[in-house]
């Protein structure tokens, strides 16, 4: 039997980051060693709740939730409540945790996982911006060589931005970060929403998560309807991208996806284009590749994949 691959997922829940992390918990591949909160698509007291909740709602409560960074390394914070919703998972009313928050930073328990466990067994999952992994680089610099790899969602090459013309909304809350990550030398891959937002849901999904008649099918299923009618009207798809979720779904298939080993270095200082993942992906600058980048997904493999598991939960 396979052992399951140990993953630390950094998330600032998002209803997509809510549909990743019961894609995770649903998966016997991954070993889900403990999830870190971080400040994002709203405040860190909520990204810590909305943790919480959701493992409670898979029935988890024994998973470790850990709060981190409360604030960019640099700049102040912003969020993204016009997407998300006021709580970050608005959509369905769900009760409030009762299992604890851990009382140790999640930047230390970053650290500390990796120095225990075997070099190369924990695979790093950032969900959201940047600065928890960064910080945890920046003051235990022994701890990237330890890293399995780093898949996270961000950034945008031919889709440029969703936040600003130039950036998507994970980098550009905290570019000084992502550079840090990105110039690491640790394992990299990218989920940028040149691929997410071909991930997009349909009304026939959505409503058989409803239908399974399951507490988390029907929040899956209302967290989808609420954050969908932001996409809608901004792009005129015909459906939510689900982002956050094509993280495990590599970890967990990995053929689902198609990339390239490209250089991406992360702009910080541009009046117009702070938080832009310069994705070399003509191969231009000569630079060594830093980053699997992926630019195609196979949508059907990726639906049936969340269906088979989070309806199993």
């Amino acid at each position: 039997m396979t052992t399951a691959r140990k993953i630390i997922i950094d998330t600032d829940p998002g209803q997509d980051d809510a549909v990743a992390i019961l894609l995770a918990l649903a998966s016997p591949e991954l070993e889900v060693v403990g999830i870190t909160a971080v400040a994002g698509n709203v405040p860190l007291d909520l990204t810590q709740k909305n943790a919480r909740v959701i493992c409670e709602l898979a029935g988890r409560s024994d998973i470790k939730v850990f709060a981190g960074c409360d604030r960019p390394l640099t700049r102040k914070l912003i969020t993204a409540e016009h997407v998300h919703g006021k709580t970050g998972l608005d959509g369905i009313a769900l009760p409030d945790p009762t299992m604890p928050l851990q009382s140790q930073h999640a930047v230390d328990f970053i650290i500390e996982t990796l120095r225990r466990e075997a070099p190369g067994s924990v695979t790093l999952c950032p969900l959201g911006p940047l600065t928890n992994i960064a910080t945890a680089f920046q003051k235990a610099p022994d701890i990237v060589a330890r890293v399995a790899e780093i898949v996270l969602m961000g950034g945008a090459y031919f889709e440029v931005g969703n936040i600003t013309p130039a950036a998507e909304f994970n980098i550009y809350v905290d570019p000084e970060a992502a550079a840090i990550v990105f110039a690491s030398g640790a394992p990299i891959v990218v989920m940028p929403l040149d691929v997410t937002h071909k991930a997009l849901t349909s009304r026939e999904w959505v409503e058989g998560m409803r239908l399974i008649g399951t507490d988390i099918g029907r929040a899956v299923a209302s967290w989808t309807d609420f954050f969908e009618r932001f996409d809608v009207a901004k792009y005129g798809s015909q459906g939510a991208p689900l982002h956050d979720p094509c993280v495990i779904a590599y970890l967990v298939k990995p053929s689902l996806f198609e990339g390239k080993h490209v250089n991406v270095e992360i702009e910080t200082e541009g009046r117009l284009t702070a938080g832009m993942t310069v994705a070399d992906w003509w191969r231009v600058t000569g630079k060594e590749p830093n980053a699997l980048f992926m630019s195609k997904i196979d949508r059907d493999g990726f639906f049936e994949l969340l269906t088979t598991r989070i309806g199993g939960l």
